[in-house]
């Protein structure tokens, strides 16, 4: 899409530039939290542990990685609420494309996704822009301000 049609989108949707850089600290918080605290999986892969998780220990990871970034978040008077969708919602993409990846350079690659999508000044596709914009909306309805 041209810049223009990208800032039009952007002004429609009401997409707020610090909001957005609040929403991608929330995003990177999280992934990293993640990542560095991940015990990894027992299928090949020797930069990790050849500890397996069960989907139980997954999900428990997810979740306590989740509310530890909320609660790094109300430490600095920034309080999130999500709603069970929007939880599943990214709980569903992480255990997709981080939990249940078995190609560690595409699991790896989720940091520049990130990056990419949180991105307003790069060009952008219009998927990209509704991607971007569902996790805005979701992000902009839990914050409690």
């Amino acid at each position: 899409m041209k810049p223009e049609d990208i800032y039009t989108w952007n002004m429609a949707n009401n997409i707020i530039p610090e909001l957005t850089e609040l929403f991608k600290d929330f995003c990177f918080s999280f992934y990293f939290l993640l990542s560095d605290t991940y015990l990894g999986d027992s299928h090949k892969n020797i930069n990790e542990t050849k500890i397996g998780m069960t989907e139980s220990d997954k999900e428990k990871h997810f979740e306590w990685c989740w509310n530890k970034t909320i609660d790094n978040f109300k430490k600095e008077n920034i309080t999130f609420k999500f709603k069970k969708t929007d939880y599943d919602y990214f709980k569903s993409f992480f255990f997709e494309v981080f939990y249940n990846q078995e190609d560690l350079e595409f699991r790896n690659a989720l940091k520049d996704f990130l990056a990419d999508l949180f991105d307003l000044k790069r060009p952008s596709s219009k998927s990209d822009l509704e991607m971007f914009t569902d996790v805005y909306k979701t992000m902009e309805r839990s914050l409690q301000l």
